[in-house]
């Protein structure tokens, strides 16, 4: 069954990793296996050293939700060999008639070419006029014949061909064949046979017959075949003992892959208009085939949504997903669903802190490990209990995962907001938990980094400003900011671009030089976002 993804916001902060996982675990331990914790960007320092505190290692990073090649219900029918006879290919095709071609791929797994029964009646069709039979494996003319070798001759030579003859009686000279280089199908004729062994046929083919002592013991090259079919069977099938490399189509063939987006598939399923196409996945190998009958039903995607439900802040291509649950503890924004869904807004500090209530309301305790993590998403969501978005529930539930660890809050809490960002780019700190905001036709994006010394941050502003300026310009945003907010000071340094009147009045202080501290600011979602809201309208 495919899986169900459970997953944060972009640049994921630890409280949206640690809810991704930790509501995929719930979910799993009551018996629903298809649930998989997912995450959107990199994983910063601080998720990953909670991560590394309690072993365990980073969700699955996926890309998109969009539709792609590998949600359908392709077909994935033999994939045969370019050796292989035309006789087995046809097989597989009349055993596959909802499939109009057959891939067919090298030792590799690679494509080499496709078949289809346009191809084999092409080929029947050009014998009519040829009759001649290309060197063959001689265990392809064995094996459709279910025929075997009679003579000594036949053990030496490993390919046959020539123009297949059946063979007439003797009055009609002017039908019969007149060089080796022919392949000669007859009954119990031993004139005919004695006169082919003299002249060195390529292949005599005996059909229903028994071959004379005399005549098996003559001295040729020929190498004869008996076969239990009648003559006009074993014509027809010689034909089919080539191999299909010769007749599929290898030229021109328009490929698809497993990470193709539908949308793109169908522009080129119009453009080309063949019947099928091959499916190939990231090493190349061939892994089904494609029709239009495929592109009608798609599965899509299924997805829960935890610690956000803005689209902006969610995996691309959300909206040709299913979206299943969303757990959230932000204000309630843009996303739409094609039904009624199951939804959780709780106006606390932490998500995980609504999660640990739903192992609570399934009667489940989190694993120790779990637990700890909890714990530690907690405090790194409400800086260490210090946000105004922290609640006493967001205390008590911290508390009680953190007995359930036997771990100290107080210790956790300094080992999280000490870790090191002086070796990471001006890039990686400002993308690490950065979200975008459209309000009142204003696009706004804050980024934040909780540190315990937003002095030593400040000295890189000039860095943090020429990236904002780059993002401004390349997104075109009105205004973006950047929050240092500081645990000790409990405060934010505020770095921005934009109206420089829009931040005076918002939060009523004089910046200089796109800096300004704002006091008792700690939290993007409960103060800057509304203040800029309300002033905004």
């Amino acid at each position: 069954m495919d899986p169900i993804y459970v997953t944060g916001h972009r640049n994921p902060d630890t409280d949206s990793i640690v809810a991704a996982m930790a509501y995929a675990a719930l979910r799993n331990a009551v018996g629903d296996r298809e649930y998989e914790p997912a995450c959107l960007g990199r994983v910063s320092d601080e998720t990953q050293l909670v991560l590394d505190r309690f072993g365990f290692e980073p969700p699955k990073r996926i890309h998109s939700m969009h539709t792609q090649v590998r949600d359908l219900d392709f077909d994935t029918p033999p994939f045969l060999s370019p050796a292989v006879t035309i006789s087995r290919g046809w097989r597989n095709l009349q055993e596959h008639p909802q499939i109009s071609a057959i891939p067919v791929s090298n030792e590799d797994g690679t494509l080499y070419g496709m078949l289809s029964r346009e191809d084999v009646a092409s080929y029947n069709m050009a014998l009519i006029n040829s009759g001649m039979l290309e060197n063959v494996p001689l265990f392809n003319v064995i094996s459709v014949l279910d025929g075997k070798v009679l003579n000594e001759a036949g053990e030496n030579i490993d390919t046959v061909g020539g123009e297949v003859t059946i063979a007439l009686p003797q009055s009609r000279e002017n039908l019969l064949f007149h060089d080796s280089n022919a392949i000669v199908i007859c009954g119990y004729q031993p004139d005919m046979i004695r006169r082919a062994l003299e002249m060195n046929v390529s292949c005599l083919v005996l059909c229903q017959a028994e071959l004379d002592e005399d005549l098996l013991k003559m001295p040729t090259k020929t190498c004869i075949i008996a076969t239990p079919y009648d003559a006009y069977r074993a014509a027809r099938l010689l034909f089919h003992s080539a191999p299909i490399g010769r007749i599929c189509r290898t030229e021109g063939l328009v490929c698809f892959h497993l990470e193709d987006r539908l949308d793109e598939v169908k522009e080129q399923v119009l453009k080309h208009r063949d019947p099928c196409y091959p499916i190939l996945d990231e090493q190349e190998r061939v892994v089904g085939v494609l029709t239009r009958y495929h592109l009608l039903r798609p599965r899509r995607k299924r997805v829960v949504l935890v610690d956000h439900n803005e689209a902006a802040q969610s995996v691309p291509g959300l909206e040709e997903a299913d979206i299943l649950e969303i757990i959230d503890h932000h204000r309630l924004a843009d996303i739409q669903t094609s039904g009624p869904i199951y939804v959780r807004n709780e106006p606390v500090g932490s998500t995980n802190t609504i999660i640990a209530s739903m192992f609570q309301d399934r009667g489940l305790m989190p694993s120790e490990k779990m637990a700890g993590m909890m714990a530690a998403a907690i405090l790194s969501d409400t800086v260490m209990f210090k946000s105004p978005t922290c609640t006493p529930r967001d205390v008590r539930t911290a508390e009680r995962m953190a007995r359930i660890a036997n771990v100290s809050l107080e210790e956790l809490g300094r080992e999280i907001f000490s870790a090191s960002a002086g070796n990471r780019s001006a890039e990686e700190l400002l993308f690490s938990d950065y979200k975008e905001f459209h309000i009142a036709g204003y696009d706004l994006a804050v980024g934040q980094i909780t540190c315990v010394d937003s002095a030593e941050m400040l000295q890189r502003k000039d860095e943090f400003l020429e990236l904002m300026r780059k993002t401004m310009q390349e997104k075109g945003m009105s205004m973006i900011l950047l929050m240092l907010t500081d645990v000790l000071l409990e405060g934010t340094q505020l770095i921005y671009l934009g109206d420089e009147d829009t931040i005076c009045q918002a939060f009523g202080v004089q910046p200089k030089e796109h800096t300004v501290f704002l006091p008792r600011i700690m939290s993007r979602k409960k103060q800057v976002i509304p203040m800029l809201s309300a002033l905004w309208g």
